[in-house]
C-alpha cells in the first residue's frame, strides 16, 4: 500500500490533493506512459464513473492526461465499477479506469484501474505513478471534459452479460423493491430486473450528484425494509454507489447480509456438484454460525483478511469458486474477478426461483451466533502473544470455545484500542468472557 494508492486505488476528498485537476491529469499521463513502456505501443483505455458531481471533472482530467501522452481513451459515462471491469476485458481495452468512491459520501471520490483480466492494477505501476506525482517530472495539462458518447451498444452488452447469470430462469411473479443508492445502478438495475420478468418498486434512483449513498443503499437499509413490508413485496435489494456489492431484505423486513448470501449460493452449488473443492472463502469478520452451518454440509470455510482484494487472493490460491464479505461483496472467479452486486442479485434470486423457496426459507438453516465486541483503551500496541498474561487468557478462552465459538483479538488501525470480539451460542456467556479478557488486557496494556 503506497502513499497515494490504498488497497482500493486512490480515495480522497474530491478537488483536494491527490484528486485535484492537476494531479489527476498527471495520473492520466503517468498511467499512459507506463502502459506504453510495458506494451511497446500506445495504450487504449476505457473510463466510467458513478453519479457524484465531481466525477465528470475527474474523468476529464484523466482523459486530458492520457490523451496528452497519445493514448486512446473512451468514456462509458455513468456505469457501475464491475461494468467498467467487464467492458475492459470484453472489448479488449488495455485498462479500465473507474472514477468512484464506492459506498463513501458524495464529497469523496476515487480512481481505480482494472486490467483486462479483472484484476486491479498491480502495485509496481502504482509505485511508478506515485513517484511521478512526488517528483514533479510530469507537467499537468489543461482540463478537458470527456467525450460523453457511450461506447456503442455497451449498456446492452453488459446487461446481456448480467442476464446470462440467470441461466434461463425467469423472475416472473417475483415482487422486488430495488434501492439503487442514487448511484451507478440507478438506470441499469431496473432495466435488468424488469427484463427478467420481476415486478418492481424502485427507490433512490434519482441521483443529483450529492445524494449518492445518502441515507440509502446497502449502508442504510431502513427505508428499503420499510418499503418491502409496506408493499408486501417478496424481497428487497440494495446496492452501494458503484454497485459492486449487494445486500437483501426478506419479506418480513429482516436483513440478509453477505454471509447469508454465501450460504444460499454455496449450498445450492454444492447440491448440484458445482462447488468443486467444497470450500468457500469469507473473511475474519464472517459469523461463526456460517462456519458451523457449512460444516454440516461438508463445506470448509476459509477466512481471509478483510477486503475484497484478500478474498480474491484466497479464491485464486485455493482454486475456489465463490467467496465474499459480510458487506455483500461476493466474487465468482469463473464469471469475474470483480464483485458485481447486480450479478450476485440475479444469481441469488434465480437460485431461489429454481428451488421454489423464499429468501427467509433459504436462510433458515444458517443460524447467526450472538456476537460481542469490547474496545479497550491501550497505551501501547504490543503483539498479544508477547504479553504472557494475555496470551494465556486468550489460549484458555479459545480452547473453551473450540468449534462452537470464536475469539478475534486485534488492534484498531486508527485508534489506541484493542478490540475483543467473541461469538458463541449464548449471549450472556460471551459477554462475561469478553469482559474478563478485556480486564486482562487493561491490566497489562492500559
Amino acid at each position: 500500500m503506497g502513499k497515494h494508492f490504498g488497497t482500493d486505488g486512490v480515495r480522497a476528498r474530491a478537488g483536494e490533493f491527490p484528486l485535484d485537476d492537476a494531479t489527476v491529469s498527471i495520473i492520466g499521463r503517468s498511467l499512459a506512459r507506463h502502459f506504453e513502456e510495458r506494451l511497446g505501443r500506445k495504450p487504449r483505455f476505457i473510463s466510467g464513473r458513478d453519479t457524484r458531481r465531481s466525477g465528470q471533472a475527474i474523468e476529464g482530467a484523466i482523459h486530458a492526461g492520457a490523451v496528452a501522452e497519445g493514448a486512446q481513451i473512451s468514456s462509458a459515462g455513468v456505469i457501475t465499477t464491475p461494468g467498467v471491469a467487464f467492458l475492459t476485458g470484453a472489448r479488449g481495452y488495455d485498462a479500465g479506469i473507474v472514477i468512484s468512491a464506492s459506498h463513501n459520501p458524495f464529497e469523496d471520490n476515487g480512481i481505480k484501474v482494472f486490467l483486462p483480466s479483472g484484476k486491479k492494477l498491480d502495485g509496481s505501476i502504482e509505485e511508478l505513478i506515485e513517484a511521478d506525482i512526488d517528483a514533479g517530472r510530469i507537467e499537468p495539462v489543461a482540463r478537458v471534459i470527456p467525450n460523453e458518447d457511450l461506447v456503442d451498444g455497451f449498456d446492452e452488452e453488459y446487461l446481456e452479460h448480467l442476464r446470462s447469470a440467470a441461466t434461463g430462469t425467469s423472475l416472473a411473479g417475483l415482487s422486488i423493491v430495488l434501492d439503487c443508492a442514487n448511484g451507478a445502478a440507478h438506470d441499469l438495475a431496473p432495466t435488468l430486473f424488469r427484463s427478467l420478468g420481476a415486478e418492481l418498486t424502485v427507490i433512490n434512483d434519482a441521483p443529483d450528484g450529492r445524494n449518492i449513498n445518502k441515507d440509502c443503499g446497502s449502508l442504510h437499509l431502513e427505508a428499503l425494509a420499510a418499503t418491502v413490508v409496506e408493499t408486501g413485496s417478496d424481497v428487497g435489494i440494495a446496492f452501494d454507489g458503484d454497485a459492486d456489492r449487494v445486500l437483501f431484505v426478506d419479506r418480513k423486513g429482516d436483513i440478509v447480509d453477505g454471509d447469508a448470501t454465501l450460504w444460499i449460493l454455496a449450498t445450492e452449488m454444492a447440491a448440484g456438484g458445482r462447488l468443486a473443492n467444497k470450500k468457500v472463502v469469507a473473511t475474519v469478520m464472517s459469523n461463526i454460525g456460517l462456519e458451523i452451518a457449512f460444516r454440516t454440509k461438508g463445506i470448509e470455510l476459509i477466512r481471509a483478511k478483510v477486503g475484497d482484494k484478500y478474498v480474491l487472493e484466497e479464491l485464486l490460491r485455493t482454486n475456489s469458486v465463490i467467496g465474499g464479505e459480510q458487506s455483500g461483496h461476493i466474487i465468482f472467479p469463473e464469471r469475474s474477478l470483480v464483485g458485481d452486486g447486480m450479478a450476485t442479485a440475479v444469481l441469488t434470486l434465480t437460485s431461489l426461483a429454481r428451488r421454489g423457496i423464499s429468501l427467509d426459507d433459504a436462510v433458515g438453516e444458517f443460524r447467526r451466533y450472538p456476537q460481542i465486541l469490547v474496545n479497550v483503551v491501550v497505551k501501547e500496541k504490543r503483539p498479544f502473544d508477547e504479553v504472557p498474561a494475555i496470551a494465556a487468557a486468550a489460549a484458555v478462552l479459545e480452547k473453551e470455545l473450540d468449534g462452537n465459538g470464536r475469539l478475534l483479538l486485534r488492534y484498531s488501525g486508527t485508534e489506541d484500542l484493542a478490540r475483543v470480539m467473541i461469538e458463541g451460542a449464548d449471549q450472556s456467556d460471551i459477554e462475561e468472557r469478553a469482559a474478563a479478557l478485556a480486564e486482562v488486557i487493561r491490566e497489562n496494556l492500559g
